[in-house]
């Protein structure tokens, strides 16, 4: 049996405190999203859950408006129940010029989302030991406003898309036993793929999509779902030591992902679309450095697919499609690899565990041949309670640059070349793609209990990755309210 020092097992939970996020065992912390529970649970080191009398660990407790209406919150989590209600707004307005020749103009837009989460503790509530279930449901709405000036790589609201317009999408439901006091642990459903892998709760304190939930180029393969879409899984996780673990899983991949025809709800559940398998391996290292003040995550992974994918310049006689008039070439299976880090440099003195500077960076690679951001980095940081006399305050600098397939680009040249109308191209491109980057920077008002309002400002160089478009700035702000 493992044993622990009274201080080692302090400086830990302050490794966990700091992500800012409201999540398993803690409360008192605001969070950016409910539905970033999953990301939260893989960062979080061994010896930090304090798993008490039941082996689940703990269940999500986020800082809330209402903490307990009528006693019943605490009356359910005793038993093993939790359940989460909670509404993110991002609204942004161009500020910019625009490039008006394309059609293209200012304007302003709202996208948003309110989630219900249950997650239930069944060793508590029934007896059967290490078995937890987790289910979310969202509803979603807007556009962002990005798509008016004409970038379709980085949208300037991350909270839109793919909930199929209805007012109940279910997002995951999944059952997950851990075993070993939380050694190993493994899940079974219904689950996004980038819940898990690829993931950081840190990047929603940001409002671009090149950050939040995942870097955006995660999303670029369709065999990686992405929230709020599942496929059928099962993921197993490994901790060989406190702060180190491995993890993989199978995904089955579906062709129908984001199409209103499957997943306008997602309650179609059947696996008639199911056209391939996405196998990810991560691995990952969680260091606390300062003598327990300064925690940092380490990522590094690898996925492989076995998908048919369209290829972005050759038909099936290895000829430009753009040329001959034929339909792409497929081409099967995809790679995928990624470096996320996050790493606190500055604590400060008589603060919270969570107070401090923290720096973020990351690389993404795709294969070339068939995703549009073919590279993604990322470079940032994030800072909270610097001002005593707000402790709960924060304010995030991030930067990202995304580097378009080059095959991609070669064939809006030929589309241009043989007439094809700007807007029209591949990818739905004004010209030809190359590189694109976005500068994001906000400051997060902790306005009460459970409620975050965010000023935010983003600059776009060559929106979309287009040179034929106009560098441009928005102006927004983004809200969280977690109700219970």
């Amino acid at each position: 049996m493992r044993t622990h020092n009274t201080h080692s097992n302090v400086l830990a939970v302050k490794s966990f405190l700091y992500a800012g996020i409201a999540c398993v065992a803690m409360s008192g912390v605001a969070s950016a999203q409910t539905s970033l529970n999953p990301s939260v649970r893989v960062n979080t080191p061994l010896n930090t859950k304090a798993f008490g009398e039941s082996s689940v660990p703990p269940l999500p407790h986020p800082e809330a408006v209402w903490e307990d209406p009528f006693g019943w919150n605490t009356w359910l989590r005793d038993r093993g129940v939790a359940f989460l209600l909670d509404n993110r707004n991002e609204f942004a307005g161009i500020v910019g010029p625009v490039t008006h020749s394309y059609g293209l103009r200012k304007g302003s837009s709202s996208a948003g989302q309110y989630a219900f989460e249950n997650d239930i503790d069944w060793e508590r509530l029934a007896g059967i030991r290490g078995f937890s279930t987790h289910a979310l449901v969202v509803g979603r709405y807007g556009i962002p406003a990005s798509r008016m000036f004409g970038d379709n790589v980085n949208p300037s609201q991350e909270i839109y898309g793919a909930g199929g317009n209805v007012a109940v999408h279910f997002v995951y439901g999944y059952g997950e036993e851990t075993f070993g006091h939380g050694r190993f642990d493994v899940a079974a459903g219904r689950i996004p793929f980038l819940n898990d892998f690829s993931s950081n709760p840190l990047y929603c304190n940001y409002m671009n999509n090149a950050f939040c939930g995942n870097p955006k180029a995660a999303s670029d393969n369709t065999a990686h779902s992405s929230y709020p879409d599942a496929v059928w899984a099962a993921r197993f996780r490994l901790r060989p030591t406190t702060h180190t673990y491995i993890q993989t899983g199978v995904y089955f991949s579906q062709a129908g992902i984001y199409g209103v025809k499957q997943y306008r709800t997602g309650f179609k559940l059947n696996g008639a679309d199911i056209n391939g398998e996405s196998i990810p391996v991560e691995i990952g290292w969680e260091p606390v450095f300062g003598h327990g003040t300064l925690p940092g995550h380490y990522k590094l992974g690898y996925a492989r697919d076995t998908i048919d994918h369209s290829d972005n310049y050759y038909d099936g006689n290895g000829r430009p499609y753009a040329l001959t008039g034929l339909t792409p070439r497929k081409d099967h299976g995809a790679n995928a690899a990624w470096l996320l880090v996050d790493q606190m440099l500055y604590h400060f003195d008589k603060g919270t565990p969570d107070a401090g500077v923290t720096f973020l960076g990351g690389m993404y690679y795709n294969s070339e041949r068939s995703s549009m951001r073919s590279q993604q980095y990322q470079a940032g940081v994030l800072a909270r309670g610097f001002w005593a006399a707000r402790p709960k305050d924060g304010a995030g600098l991030n930067f990202a640059y995304t580097r378009v397939s080059g095959q991609a680009a070669r064939t809006q040249e030929l589309q241009l070349m043989q007439g094809v109308l700007p807007g029209s191209l591949l990818n739905g491109s004004y010209g030809p793609q190359s590189y694109g980057m976005v500068l994001e920077a906000n400051y997060q008002i902790h306005v009460y209990r459970g409620i975050t309002v965010s000023p935010d400002f983003q600059y776009y160089f060559h929106p979309g990755a287009q040179r034929v478009l106009r560098d441009t700035a928005v102006l927004g702000v983004w809200s969280h309210f977690e109700l219970f």
